[in-house]
């Protein structure tokens, strides 16, 4: 059973909240009003219940086959007419720009069409999410010509692209690559093999970009020497490039997405950006990446928890432990009754919904980044989107895939089973605290580089933020709670963040605690995102709005408080970790 309905009520709720009003107020933004948003999102959230939900176990039980003589992909069943649907919708030009046939909508609103998506066909997803990644990086470091040439078939979905770096010798450390680019005229060929190229090849779309990362002869040695090149399937003649797709991993889950090994011989490529710059370009693809893989955390933790209270309602087992509460007509109470069972569903609620709330303020900074003609605010925007990114990248995607499984957890036996879906939503999300940088890798570049980057101005523009909205509501009787547990919990982050800025901190420290901080500093971030909504909340009436309250104290009292057993971990730092010797594992 897949049971889906887009939160549109949430999602709009977010967007007041945090000001989307000053967003749309960009150059470039004016068209997208909230009443117009509002409408576009509850009309794409008809179309991704019927249309791509009914998909997703269609995609999970055929998968993906590739022809080893032709080196062809076919998808599932039903793919091809979902991406033609979805293109034709507007869904994948929506957040891109106008002068290349995109729609121009903010980050903002097109974040919430890849929640939707992702939630309801996370493998096809993946597809239009490379595609969106390599459209930022050919925008940002392209030439004029290039962009001419490859944007508009991108964004029409008459093209689709990805992201080649890892090797079979090195994932996370590029600076191995050996991959080359030699010159040829105004072009270049490439030779080597990519491993994990998420639609590498595939029957969607008529070509392919690749956007790989490569050594030309004159390349110094490590990351420093890397270049990127687009490598498209099929060249401008309509002859075959020399690059193919000559395997297929087989793996825990996402089944109906192809992750490819690609062969490159003798590939013709063209050099994106400047020679050695490789990593500029590609970290803006992956950087876009990094938001999109933090939203399949609670996207699908959204759908388990939409499946797992459906069952919640209908199951009964057991007697209420209170007995004015027992449903004496019935031979068992309603599991909705038991507290452990509301316990499980609340910690799930009351983090989704912040964690949503996160990755939409972080897009809004990128939208004042790019559009907010201060420089000022283009400055604050930027500073803070760099500083998220690993946040949301981490945290969501750890939270996310613990909260499926408290949903699956709900459902008891019949959560382990195929009938309702869950253990899809489980197998799908695992990867997520892999790819596109493991989880800890984002928290190596939180504390390494995004805390101390132009003098802490990042984070100092962070903890003024939150200082603001703690002072803003000090006299906000309602939601006194609310509010003192944000100040409690900024005031360890700022206490952590001091110890660990301090000169001559142990690399080693940085490593054995990287995570645990990263974790204290997101749960600082989604107490900041519930004390905005529950300040929007008081005084409204309605069930929703009552409801908002009740999250933001659940997660004030039953879920902050984890930020004293992680900051006891970053206090202790090295010596357990490192005490063991090698031969003791």
């Amino acid at each position: 059973m897949q049971i889906y309905n887009a939160p549109v009520d949430d999602f709009r709720f977010v967007l007041e909240t945090l000001g989307y009003g000053d967003v749309q107020k960009l150059p470039g933004y004016e068209d997208y009003d909230i009443e117009t948003v509002h409408s576009l999102l509850t009309q794409a959230a008809a179309f991704f219940r019927d249309v791509a939900l009914p998909l997703n176990r269609v995609g999970d039980k055929h998968g993906v086959k590739l022809d080893p003589e032709t080196h062809a992909v076919t998808t599932p069943p039903g793919f091809r007419e979902l991406f033609k649907q979805y293109v034709e919708g507007g869904y994948l030009a929506l957040g891109h720009p106008t002068e290349f046939g995109g729609s121009g909508a903010p980050h903002a609103v097109a974040l919430f069409i890849n929640e939707m998506i992702t939630a309801t066909n996370k493998s096809f997803s993946m597809c239009p999410g490379l595609t969106q990644g390599l459209i930022e990086a050919v925008y940002h470091h392209g030439t004029e010509e290039q962009k001419q040439r490859y944007l508009p078939k991108l964004i029409s979905g008459e093209w689709t692209g990805t992201m080649c770096l890892t090797e079979p010798h090195c994932g996370t450390d590029l600076g191995l690559l050996t991959t080359k680019a030699v010159p040829d005229g105004d072009r270049y060929r490439l030779t080597g093999t990519k491993i994990w190229i998420t639609f590498g090849d595939h029957d969607l779309a008529d070509n392919i970009v690749h956007l790989v990362l490569a050594r030309l002869p004159d390349a110094p040695p490590g990351i420093k020497g890397i270049s990127v090149f687009a490598v498209p399937k099929v060249l401008e003649d309509g002859t075959r490039n020399g690059v193919y797709c000559v395997g297929l991993e087989h793996k825990m889950g996402i089944h109906a997405s192809p992750t490819c090994v690609m062969s490159l011989e003798d590939a013709v490529g063209e050099l994106i950006g400047e020679p050695h710059r490789g990593m500029k370009s590609m970290f803006t693809m992956m950087n876009v990446a990094r938001l999109n893989v933090g939203l399949e955390g609670y996207a699908l933790a959204d759908i388990a928890y939409q499946t797992a209270v459906a069952f919640a309602r209908d199951r009964r087992q057991g007697r209420a432990m209170d007995p004015n509460k027992r449903e004496h007509s019935a031979a068992a109470d309603n599991i909705l009754v038991h507290a452990d069972v509301r316990r499980m569903l609340l910690n799930v609620r009351s983090t989704n919904e912040a964690m949503r709330s996160l990755g939409v303020w972080t897009s809004m900074q990128i939208d004042h980044a790019l559009h907010n003609p201060d420089d000022a605010a283009q400055q604050q925007g930027a500073d803070l989107a760099a500083l998220l990114t690993p946040v949301v990248k981490s945290y969501c995607t750890q939270r996310g895939f613990l909260n499926t499984s408290e949903c699956m957890q709900v459902l008891g036996g019949a959560g382990f089973t195929v009938d309702w879906s869950i253990e899809q939503y489980m197998r799908d999300l695992r990867i997520a605290m892999i790819y596109e940088g493991t989880n800890h890798i984002q928290a190596l570049d939180l504390v390494g580089r995004k805390l101390p980057a132009d003098n802490w101005r990042s984070f100092a523009t962070f903890t003024s933020l939150v200082t603001k909205a703690i002072e803003a509501n000090a006299n906000n009787e309602a939601i006194a709670d609310v509010v003192d547990g944000l100040r409690r919990a900024l005031a360890t982050l700022v206490e952590l963040t001091k110890a660990l800025s301090a000169r001559g901190v142990d690399g080693e420290v940085i490593g054995a605690v990287a995570s645990a901080y990263l974790d204290v500093f997101a749960l600082t971030a989604l107490s900041h995102q519930w004390v905005l909504q529950a300040s929007a909340s008081v005084g409204r009436e309605g069930q929703f709005f009552a409801t908002k309250l009740k999250l933001a104290r659940y997660f004030t009292h039953q879920v902050l408080p984890q930020i004293d057993s992680l900051a006891a971990v970053v206090r202790a730092g090295k010596s357990q970790v490192m005490a063991f010797d090698a031969a003791e594992f």
